[in-house]
């Protein structure tokens, strides 16, 4: 016998308010329909799931342990609608992100959590790679989206690119290093001192040596080259290494209190950090929502990091 699970929910929700009035307006129905729907479904069954003439309504064991069943049916719909409601709000999903692992450690991965904390229901996937694997990977719809640093004008036509940061590089170094002292620096000085390089494959491995450049330099000695952000500034943190490395990833990092950056100025990247995502396909809400989100972080981080660098201009 295939018994309705809407009878059930019915049932259950007149055991647990304690009559059918009350159950009535739980499941939002009238207490007449309600009323015939339970007798109808005795009916069908061919036993009572009540106690004939007990007021207040007492169900049979029988009747009690349907219930039990329409309870659990109950709330898994309740659940179910919970998700679906969210899913479309874009407060639940699960994405593939894939990025530049300087960017996706220093900068985004806060902010996904941050994203995570306020919505509740969001998975994400992460990988680490550059522009040709992430390029790669969005078109053969392995990735969702990806966060990575580029030139608008060579999005391919196949992609979509929104910015959310523009590009700036800072000289950065463990905080007390020698050079942290105030005054103005020499290129002798800067000289003295060995650096460290991001993977040589990365596009800030090309800033560092047009920022080696363009200060004057062509100390091109490397003492330390590959790793991950941790590993950097770790190395950076223990000793009188420089390296080159985002504005946004070394002002982030100045809550650690370990790396600084040094008054100097370099060239800057002409290029944006961003999302790229596949043209024409439409983006699940969760995704929406959250190009949104890092949209506006990454302007509150602008402005943070343009009123520290008004205040640090400003002191003796």
């Amino acid at each position: 016998m295939k018994i309705d699970s809407e009878h059930l929910e019915i049932l259950a929700m007149i055991v647990e308010k304690g009559g059918l009035t009350e159950g009535a307006e739980a499941m939002g129905k009238s207490q007449p329909s309600v009323s015939r729907t339970i007798s109808n479904f005795e009916k069908r069954l061919g036993m009572p799931l009540f106690e004939p003439g007990r007021r207040p309504l007492t169900p049979t064991e029988f009747g009690r342990t349907l219930a039990e069943i329409g309870l659990r049916m109950h709330n898994l719909n309740r659940e179910a609608s919970v998700l679906v409601d969210n899913f479309k709000k874009g407060h639940a999903g699960h994405l593939r992100i894939g990025g530049t692992p300087l960017f996706m450690d220093g900068v985004i991965t806060t902010m996904l959590a941050e994203f995570q904390d306020q919505i509740g229901g969001a998975q994400f996937e992460q990988t680490y790679g550059y522009f040709d694997s992430l390029v790669s990977k969005l078109r053969n719809k392995t990735l969702d989206m990806a966060i990575l640093p580029m030139q608008v004008r060579h999005t391919p036509i196949d992609l979509d690119f929104q910015p959310l940061l523009e590009g700036r590089n800072v000289i950065a170094c463990r905080k007390g290093h020698p050079l942290t002292r105030r005054g103005p620096i020499t290129l002798a000085e800067i000289d003295a001192y060995s650096w460290v390089a991001p993977p040589a494959d990365s596009p800030l491995f090309r800033d560092l040596k047009r920022a080696i450049l363009s200060i004057g330099s062509e100390n091109f000695q490397f003492t330390f080259s590959g790793g991950t952000l941790a590993s950097i500034s770790s190395f950076l943190a223990r000793s009188n290494c420089l390296t080159v490395l985002p504005y946004s990833v070394v002002y982030l990092m100045q809550n650690q209190g370990n790396i600084v950056s040094l008054p100097i100025k370099v060239e800057h990247p002409d290029r944006a950090l961003g999302v790229l995502t596949r043209k024409g396909e439409r983006l699940t809400p969760v995704g929406k929502s959250l190009i949104k989100f890092l949209k506006t972080e990454c302007e509150h981080l602008e402005r943070r990091m343009e009123r520290e660098n008004q205040l640090s201009k400003r002191r003796p």
